[in-house]
């Protein structure tokens, strides 16, 4: 059985493994152990391979455009890509902007000439909401919800876009994707 694999890199790593009917077989949140590098940010990646099988076609979020913690952000984006070279796992890489686009977030809110941008706890909670209007999935951690995105677009990547997609936008993203897919 071919799984659909989403993970969203973080200090809290989103993990969300799909079946082909987007039933959901893993949606966990990943931490490593203990809070000191780089024994956190080892344990880390080991514990996002230990979650991965063979065939698992995989999508995880790109690197941030800003992050406060940007050397450990570096270092796990570049860890976890490494393990799956080595495992010789492929996986689509998705800039973070087209996971918000894929459930319809642009970050603004509100009428044109009265927009208002989204951030941080806000824009997370506006891909929340997006995500279970969209797919009827919740989960406390926005991590492992953006991981459901990321899962819901390789099983897209994989199966046709045309197929299970039903609106513009996610077929854009996923377009997106598949002319440039590694």
């Amino acid at each position: 059985m071919t799984r659909f694999v989403g993970i969203d890199p973080s200090t809290k790593t989103g993990f969300v493994a799909l079946d082909e009917y987007g039933e959901v077989l893993r949606a966990k949140e990943l931490t490593g152990v203990g809070s000191e590098d780089p024994k956190r940010m080892v344990t880390l990646i080991n514990e996002v391979v230990a979650h991965l099988q063979p065939g698992d076609v995989i999508c995880i979020e790109g690197f941030p455009y800003d992050t406060q913690k940007a050397m450990f952000a570096g270092g796990l984006h570049h860890g976890i890509r490494n393990e799956l070279y080595k495992r010789k796992l492929r996986y689509y890489e998705i800039a973070p902007n087209a996971v918000k686009k894929f459930v319809n977030v642009t970050g603004w809110i509100g009428e044109t000439g009265n927009k208002k941008r989204l951030t941080g706890k806000e824009k997370k909670q506006a891909v929340m909401a997006a995500v279970e209007k969209h797919f009827g999935f919740t989960h406390k951690s926005d991590n492992v919800v953006d991981a459901y995105i990321l899962a819901e677009i390789a099983r897209c990547c994989q199966l046709g876009a045309s197929n299970i997609t039903r609106y513009k936008y996610q077929l854009e993203v996923v377009n997106t994707i598949l002319k440039g897919a590694i």
